[in-house]
């Protein structure tokens, strides 16, 4: 493990197996600095293990970056169910996964991601209070990606503003890749504005459905990065910018929901090279977590949220605004901020 390309000091990595449901997972805490590690719980067939791995490393690092950028006295965390979320799915399953956050004894703070919903949560919830995310409940939010949705779409105006001089989307040609619970959400925003939407999916049904209610052409999955797009918007899963996929991108702008959107470090560099003006992930995603977070404090607040993620997007802001000024990468300047922060809240200081 600790030679792993991806491991990156990471303060546990526990992995958990219960042989009568069936359940399979890792649960990656990276850093409990700022407070409690916390990220959702991630559901996917993954055709290896060391793939499992690689993820839960990733996105917890990714997650102790997006709780620091989003100012929120959390830690980063991640868990991954290695299995089929069509066809695998049990309440024994969850109500395992349940235990295993629980033996954490609150270093790990679960809520849904990709395979996962409320739903779901409400059987882990029957085995641990360190959940968020649920649709019952003192201080219950339910699904956070509506409010992600709303971070991105307003995050994307922000990079439409330094790279084309206006925040103005109608007429904008945008191809969004993913239409599930973040990406369909966004379609609803884009499209109210008049913007010109080209989208994929593995799912059919949910890709029929936002066509239907938006008006968006529907793309096969492998062809939405030769849209002639003015921005390119990734919310699916991660590593999607690459040595392959960045030649074929025409968009000005990278600006998406998805976690790890880059395949490997490099790739940032390779962007700015390119003329490709890009919203690092954990940056502009924040809104769900800023949502959970408020959930976990016990009390939740619909304006508490709301200014926490005004303050977000002005940070996207400024991390755009200082890479453009610096000809930095913008992941090199959010990075170098999200260290900063988290190394402040390790010595007992404040920078944020």
């Amino acid at each position: 493990m600790f030679d792993h390309p991806s491991y990156d000091r990471h303060e546990g990595v526990h992995f958990f197996e219960d042989e009568e449901s069936g359940l399979r997972a890792i649960i990656a805490v990276h850093s409990t600095a700022r407070g409690p590690a916390a990220g959702g719980c991630r559901m996917w067939h993954y055709e290896t293990g060391e793939q499992a791995f690689r993820d839960a490393l990733r996105l917890s690092q990714g997650m102790s970056f997006k709780n620091a950028m989003a100012g929120l006295p959390l830690g980063g965390g991640k868990a991954v169910i290695w299995g089929n979320s069509k066809t695998d799915k049990s309440e024994a399953l969850f109500e395992a996964f349940g235990r295993a956050v629980e033996s954490l004894n609150g270093a790990y703070y679960t809520a849904e991601d990709v395979g996962v919903d409320t739903h779901d949560m409400a059987m882990v919830a029957r085995q641990t209070r360190y959940v968020a995310g649920l649709d019952s409940g003192e201080a219950a939010s339910g699904d956070p990606s509506p409010i992600t949705a709303l971070g991105v779409y307003r995050g994307i105006k922000a990079c439409a503003a330094r790279a084309f001089g206006s925040d103005d989307l109608s007429g904008r040609t945008i191809a969004v890749q993913g239409v599930g619970s973040v990406g369909g959400y966004l379609c609803d925003h884009l499209a109210k504005e008049g913007a010109k939407l080209f989208v994929c999916d593995v799912d059919e049904d949910a890709l029929d459905d936002v066509c239907k209610r938006t008006g968006a052409t529907m793309i096969k999955t492998d062809d939405i990065y030769d849209v002639d797009a003015d921005i390119f918007s990734p919310n699916a899963l991660g590593a999607v910018i690459s040595k392959a996929t960045l030649p074929r991108l025409k968009a000005k702008v990278v600006a998406g929901g998805a976690n790890n959107q880059l395949a490997s470090p490099d790739m940032d560099a390779a962007l700015k090279e390119s003329g490709i003006l890009y919203a690092p992930d954990y940056v502009i995603n924040g809104g769900g977590i800023i949502n959970v977070a408020a959930e976990i404090s016990g009390a939740y607040s619909r304006n508490w949220v709301m200014g926490k993620l005004n303050i977000l997007i002005e940070t996207l802001g400024e991390v755009l605004d200082e890479a453009l000024s610096n000809g930095q990468p913008t992941n090199f300047v959010a990075e170098r901020i999200a260290r900063a922060r988290i190394a402040a809240a390790k010595a007992g200081e404040t920078s944020d």
